[in-house]
């Protein structure tokens, strides 16, 4: 007997040390992930600072105090992203794990508000760079500028004490942000068609690319992801005509509104562009993922009446 069982012992041995080893192996897979999204994460930090701080970096004249500002800003959004990347699932940041849509829209907002800059910097000490967008940037805007338009309604919503100078640069961020705004959304609906996303990024997860959606709360998951996505769209195409009418109604209610400052017209433009087309993104975006559900199921639902699963 004890002959008999010393193959098994050994077969024993062999099986356990195969096991640690494949343990082993997980753990170093395991320790290169979290070094990888945090280096990402850090990475991704670091562009949000240089996001926000840009408008300060490049518009000198601005005050102590607004520059202060910026960098207080550009540290919590920066530990914000540090923390939503980092961690196993996110909190609120969408499609973490479905490149290239959120990297699409931050590239769009940060060129934005790189141009804006560009365009406002110090005439005295202006470039040829800065020449050649104040010239597009007032060529696309007087080209934009007609009536219903979202420039139109912006200008329209500004203080009838604003000087020619401030009209002429808010039709001017206006026109560039909103191209840039629209250019994004094509680029994006593009690579969805071109790419198949998201499928091309492998398994697509629902609970780490949808953090505040929950598929158990009730009704169906594809009806809710496109009623969802039809509420994207329909706030999105609405939104830069919506924003000028709110803000006429509040320089009625608590006085003119004046953007002269640079810097608050970057910010107020870059916003009032980026918004509505990060919402028709997101909207395209669900629309997707319920087709995508939907031809899954539908494929399953196949499979198992071919093979006999389902009742007759």
């Amino acid at each position: 007997m004890a002959t008999m069982r010393q193959p098994a012992d050994k077969m024993q041995e062999i099986n356990g040390t195969r096991a640690r080893h494949r343990i082993a192996s997980d753990r170093n897979e395991g320790n290169e992930a979290v070094i990888s999204r945090l280096s990402g994460a850090l990475l991704r930090a670091a562009l949000v600072v240089l996001l926000i701080v840009t408008p300060s970096i490049m518009l000198p004249t601005a005050g102590s105090d607004g520059g202060q500002f910026a960098v207080m800003v550009a540290l919590c959004a920066a530990l914000f992203t540090l923390v939503e990347y980092t961690s196993a699932s996110p909190s609120l940041v969408e499609f973490r794990a479905a490149p290239p849509f959120n990297r699409l829209r931050f590239g769009a907002l940060f060129l934005t508000v790189f141009t804006l800059s560009v365009v406002f910097s110090q005439s005295d000490q202006a470039g040829t760079l800065t020449l050649i967008a104040q010239e597009i940037g007032q060529r696309i805007g007087a080209s934009i500028d007609f009536a219903y338009s979202p420039v139109r309604l912006m200008l329209l919503a500004l203080s009838t004490e604003s000087s020619q100078a401030d009209i002429q640069n808010v039709r001017t961020a206006a026109g560039l942000s909103y191209i840039i705004s629209l250019l994004s959304l094509a680029v994006f609906v593009t690579l969805l068609r071109m790419r198949g996303w998201p499928r091309n990024t492998g398994t697509f997860n629902v609970w780490i690319n949808l953090p505040t959606f929950d598929p158990a709360a009730g009704g169906d998951v594809v009806d809710r992801l496109n009623r969802s996505s039809q509420i994207n769209l329909i706030l999105g195409f609405l939104l830069p005509f919506l924003v000028p009418a709110i803000m006429k109604s509040i320089a009625l209610l608590a006085g003119p509104i004046i953007l002269d400052d640079p810097q608050t017209l970057i910010w107020a433009v870059s916003a009032w562009a980026f918004l509505p087309a990060s919402l028709l993104m997101r909207g395209v975006a669900l629309s997707r993922v319920a087709q995508m559900i939907y031809v899954q199921r539908k494929r399953a639902y196949a499979k198992a009446a071919a093979d006999g699963l389902l009742p007759a």
